[in-house]
């Protein structure tokens, strides 16, 4: 987008896998960018990710919770997206203290850095539709009650309010977008810690069976990375969208058909069912698909990579650079 151009941009857990997608746009676009990643095992930051554009950003190996690197690092910035977070699930249950010091008070800080030292920027959250719960009734939309099943979903909930808060209370540019299971290059595909796409991607990828929890038709929907790194950057620049929360809904399908594709793709591959183990069970939502009518009103937005297209990019990306994942 053009009007990004010799802009300065911050994206916060930008070795990561959204973020370093959003990096690479962002330079296509002419932006001057700066990456802030902690770089925590297992969170998903790898300076690999970045490796085409290594030479034309900023790097900064620092962490949301750290103030006195907040307090520099967000100065002058036109745009921030803080896509830094702890996204895993199960994770939370088991971590539940990292992950709201991380999801809750690391964003808590960054946002008051931003009151205090760039009250003009644009602030762009990745929030999520996890804290939905079971869904009521489907597709949801955003005023669908909320009901969090874990711990990560009350901690990325209560940071999406602080963020809605300071946009109303202290004038900030905030805009949050809850995502959906989004994938593609430079995922996280290491183990299932953070979410079941990337696993389903490293079996394919190791031609290794896929393992279905339960009957394997459970619905989700799911979003290309290029078409949420577009939705990200078009609610930059929609004004009407400041201050608001937006669901960001993708291509229905059913974790069997995510597999039965993936086999296509890869060759034959084993795909079981299995019995839910009681610990995703505890966290499982059932079916679950939003819709986002109220995003594409105001943006224009409107995915542009089908599920089927997305994950032979994706296979292709991973092939090529296996070592670097696996």
């Amino acid at each position: 987008m053009a009007a990004f151009s010799g802009k300065s941009v911050l994206i916060t857990g930008g070795a990561g896998f959204i973020g370093s997608n959003l990096a690479i746009r962002m330079i296509d676009d002419g932006s001057r960018v700066t990456l802030m990643d902690s770089l925590i095992p297992e969170l998903g930051g790898n300076l690999f990710n970045i490796e085409s554009v290594r030479n034309q950003v900023n790097i900064e190996i620092s962490d949301i919770r750290d103030w006195s690197s907040l307090s520099d690092i967000v100065r002058n910035k036109d745009y921030i997206f803080n896509l830094a977070g702890q996204v895993g699930h199960r994770y939370s249950m088991t971590n539940p203290l990292l992950d709201m010091e991380i999801n809750v008070m690391g964003h808590l800080m960054l946002l008051e850095a931003c009151r205090q030292y760039n009250p003009d920027a644009v602030v762009l959250y990745t929030s999520t539709r996890q804290f939905y719960g079971p869904p009521q009734y489907l597709p949801v939309d955003e005023s669908h009650p909320l009901n969090p099943t874990d711990i990560n979903g009350i901690n990325k909930l209560a940071a999406e309010q602080y963020y809605s808060l300071y946009a109303k209370i202290y004038g900030l540019k905030t805009v949050s977008l809850r995502l959906t299971n989004t994938f593609g290059p430079r995922q996280f595909v290491k183990n299932a810690q953070q979410g079941f796409m990337g696993w389903f991607i490293n079996r394919a990828i190791n031609r290794e069976s896929i393992q279905l929890f339960g009957s394997g038709r459970q619905l989700r929907d799911f979003n290309y990375v290029d078409d949420v790194v577009e939705a990200l950057m078009l609610a930059s620049q929609t004004k009407t969208c400041y201050g608001n929360v937006y669901n960001l809904s993708g291509e229905k399908a059913s974790l069997k058909e995510v597999a039965q594709i993936l086999a296509e793709i890869c060759g034959d591959l084993k795909i079981e069912t299995v019995p839910f183990p009681k610990e995703y069970k505890e966290i499982d939502i059932g079916d679950f698909y939003a819709e986002s009518t109220r995003f594409h009103q105001e943006s224009g937005w409107v995915p542009q990579v089908n599920l089927y297209d997305g994950l032979v990019r994706t296979i292709e990306y991973f092939r090529k650079y296996k070592d670097y994942y696996l």
